[in-house]
């Protein structure tokens, strides 16, 4: 198709039938039967059930308001490490979320860690916590040429 006829296509001022070319004509739409329907293997399984038997998940919770605190309670509880992001609310519900979380942790003996401004981790009392920044100080690893 040449350029002037592209751009007629493309204005809309002629068909565009050059599309056709890319169809099979063995394909027909709608011929798929009930039983049809692609089914998992079930030897398979998905990645958030193997991550929920183990205890590998992590919540992010980003509330709008106060009363999208009990989201992430029902987490905490659970066991699950939340992350809370509080930087779509206003300093006020965000202050009273963190009250919350405050209470929450402290009745569940968790613990809480900033993350960034307005950006905090809590988790539960069975998880470790490990920071980067000791291995970075180390003095006995591969980087201590001295």
């Amino acid at each position: 198709m040449g350029s002037v006829r592209k751009a007629s296509a493309w204005l809309g001022l002629v068909d565009d039938n050059d599309d056709e070319r890319y169809y099979d004509d063995d394909y027909s739409e709608g011929t798929e039967q009930p039983g049809d329907a692609w089914v998992t293997d079930p030897r398979v399984k998905v990645a958030s059930d193997v991550a929920e038997e183990k205890g590998r998940r992590i919540g992010t919770v980003t509330p709008d308001s106060f009363r999208d605190a009990r989201a992430i309670g029902e987490l905490f509880r659970e066991g699950v490490p939340v992350i809370m992001n509080l930087t779509a609310m206003e300093a006020g519900d965000a202050k009273r979320v963190v009250d919350f979380a405050a209470g929450l942790i402290f009745g569940l003996r968790g613990s809480i860690d900033r993350v960034s401004s307005r950006v905090f981790l809590l988790t539960p009392a069975d998880t470790e916590i490990i920071s980067g920044e000791a291995a970075a100080h180390r003095t006995d690893g591969f980087f201590n040429q001295s």
